[in-house]
């Protein structure tokens, strides 16, 4: 369990900016997994696997 301060949940007890900080952190952390994402499959044909772009074509 997380720690509590009296009888309400501890992220009750932040303040606006720092919300508004941890907020910012989380949307660049998804933004930074999203490029990983995008860039990782970015030349690839719609429907094959990388697997399959790997094989020889024999």
């Amino acid at each position: 369990m997380t720690k509590r301060i009296g009888n309400k949940h501890e992220a009750q007890h932040r303040g606006r900016e720092e919300r508004l900080d941890i907020r910012r952190t989380n949307i660049a952390r998804e933004a930074v997994k999203q490029a990983t994402a995008r860039a990782k499959y970015r030349n690839q044909v719609k429907g094959q696997s990388q697997m399959d772009l790997s094989a020889p074509a024999a």
